[in-house]
């Protein structure tokens, strides 16, 4: 037979760290742990900068919030049963599921700050939206629990 061989080309250095930094030496982190150094929902986000690790805290606060204030707003309340008013609350259904995947996943990065903020997020989201912390209820003499999706 011939002297050529098949076999595949070598990969390239920069290949070589591209997959040692995406996957933190080889390895993804499989429990929790604590620095700024760390990636979250995207490749290199929010690296090793103190500023933007702060930045993707908030966000990831932020958006646990929101997805609280979604899932009790009054548009996921039943109301008359219209086309119109199924399809806004399929849309509204469906930004908050995403928000609640999006939360999920950057919690998978393991980063104990990102665990914190997530759930921070949606403890005070609770607080203000669906607890009776804020809510009015001097008036109603009617015993009222906490709304349950269940």
């Amino acid at each position: 037979m011939s002297g050529s061989s098949s076999a595949a080309p070598a990969p390239s250095p920069s290949d070589f760290f591209q997959h040692r930094h995406r996957h933190h030496g080889g390895m993804m982190h499989m429990t929790f742990f604590w620095g700024k150094n760390t990636e979250v929902l995207f490749d290199g986000w929010p690296g090793t900068s103190l500023t933007m690790y702060w930045v993707c805290l908030a966000a990831i606060f932020a958006f646990s919030a929101l997805s609280e204030w979604i899932s009790r707003c009054g548009v996921m309340k039943a109301g008359p049963a219209t086309f119109g008013g199924g399809i806004v609350q399929t849309v509204v259904y469906t930004v908050r599921a995403g928000l609640s995947y999006l939360i999920m996943l950057a919690v998978m990065s393991f980063n104990g700050g990102v665990f914190l903020a997530a759930m921070a997020g949606f403890g005070l989201g609770f607080m203000i939206f669906g607890s009776r912390a804020f809510k009015d209820t001097a008036g109603n003499h009617t015993h009222t629990d906490v709304q349950s999706h269940c």
